[in-house]
């Protein structure tokens, strides 16, 4: 007897029970690399993420780090940067870099077959850049105009100077980066900086995709030997955090039409004990389109095209804020709007409803965020650079079912505390 559809009523919710997140195995290369290998992919594919913290910070060269990572395939001893380019073009291969102020990276993208010919471009890299005085003079330009156009918005001027409140004007989480700052560069510091930041003790490696026994050879081979263990430098030492006391901020910008408004505070790192429960809350309150700042400020007032709200972790520090841009006429209207959203966090529970809607949200999308061996890659990083390992996950998937009404109120009224968040707003005057 044929099925017939029930096309009247939805399908029954279930709960997720079991989630399966494939662990990365550790490898050691020959010369005490450690290497991280996730073997999830179907298709001949492998990336190949080269992780390294960075040295001590110095206020006076705050781009060092940076700079030098993003220089790197500018030009090296025996290719220009567009032989480089070719190298890795010619295979179908992808190289690109990640910054950050703890850590930055390089990464290669390429065909299995192809590795053993992209691997000693990337070693070339890595070990005999030069960094070019007429490449640097046009990256320093290129990167001068682009904080002139950024100085014109009035989000990118609210996102940095809401980091140097937080965090201090002297810390690489809140610098602003300056036209002075990039004019500042020298080819011999940042010749230094990569002598002492890219060697193999300072060095960990995640890779991923379809890795067999012959890809982990093959990395063995030309990343693995002690050619390339040079004198090294000491990982970085976070200066103090310099928060200003001051809690309401204004900065005009003349001729805008738009005001920027950021509200948030200094919060903990992943591996706080409220992590995993304030990234229910932040969720609820403006972590995706169904939240209650999208629904209030967007959908009910229609002061803004989008509004959302982060809980961001970084190795010595986190930080929570909101984030949207609003009518200048409505500015003041729409921060009392945010501000009525937190009181009502803290004093009534949520309904049963909209916390399953969130969990059941926040549930698909972690395992969304498992679909490829990237993602999986990506996931294992995470927890990686905090310093944690995978009973992170446990813990927080735990908290995700189980959060209840009373705790997400709890957590309001410890971290939702209008009187303690920072609000700065930049718009005309």
């Amino acid at each position: 007897m044929q099925h017939t559809l029930d096309r009247k009523n939805p399908p029954e919710l279930k709960q997720i029970e079991k989630i399966f997140i494939p662990k990365a195995e550790k490898h050691t290369l020959d010369n005490g690399i450690p290497i991280y290998v996730v073997n999830a992919g179907f298709q001949d594919l492998v990336k190949v993420d080269l992780i390294f913290s960075n040295l001590s910070y110095d206020p006076s060269e705050p781009l060092l780090s940076s700079a030098t990572n993003r220089m790197m395939a500018e030009g090296t001893a025996k290719h220009s940067a567009l032989q480089l380019a070719d190298l890795i073009d010619y295979y179908g291969a992808f190289y690109s870099t990640e910054e950050s102020p703890d850590y930055c990276s390089v990464n290669l993208f390429t065909l299995n077959k192809h590795l053993s010919k992209t691997l000693p471009t990337l070693r070339e890299i890595l070990t005999e850049a030069v960094f070019p005085e007429s490449d640097l003079a046009t990256f320093i330009l290129n990167n001068q105009q682009r904080i002139v156009v950024a100085n014109e918005k009035v989000n990118s001027i609210a996102r940095n100077k809401f980091n140097e409140i937080i965090f201090g004007a002297d810390h690489p989480y809140g610098h602003i980066s300056t036209k002075e700052d990039y004019a500042a560069l020298k080819r011999d510091s940042l010749r230094d900086y990569h002598r002492r930041q890219y060697v193999s003790e300072h060095c960990s490696i995640i890779v991923s995709g379809k890795v067999s026994p012959q890809t982990l050879k093959e990395i063995n081979t030309h990343l693995g030997d002690t050619g390339w263990s040079r004198s090294n430098g000491q990982v970085a030492q976070i200066p103090a955090v310099k928060t200003k006391a001051e809690r309401r901020y204004r900065e005009e910008k003349e001729g805008a039409i738009q005001s920027a408004i950021r509200i948030g505070k200094k919060m903990f790192t992943r591996s706080h004990e409220d992590y995993p429960g304030m990234a229910v809350l932040n969720t609820l309150f403006g972590g995706y389109f169904g939240s209650r700042l999208m629904s209030n400020i967007r959908e009910d007032k229609g002061y803004t095209y989008g509004i959302g709200s982060a809980v961001v972790s970084m190795k010595d520090h986190g930080y929570f804020f909101i984030s949207t841009e609003v009518g200048s006429n409505v500015a003041d209207a729409a921060l009392e709007e945010i501000y009525k959203e937190m009181d009502l966090l803290r004093t009534e529970l949520v309904e049963n409803e909209e916390l399953e809607t969130v969990r059941n949200y926040m549930l698909g999308s972690f395992i969304k965020n498992l679909e490829t061996a990237f993602h999986i890659a990506d996931r294992f990083k995470s927890i990686h650079m905090s310093g944690l390992d995978y009973s992170y996950y446990d813990k927080y998937l735990q908290k995700l079912r189980t959060i209840g009404p009373d705790e997400i109120q709890s957590l309001a009224k410890k971290y939702l505390d209008p009187d303690t968040m920072t609000e700065l707003v930049v718009g005309p005057k």
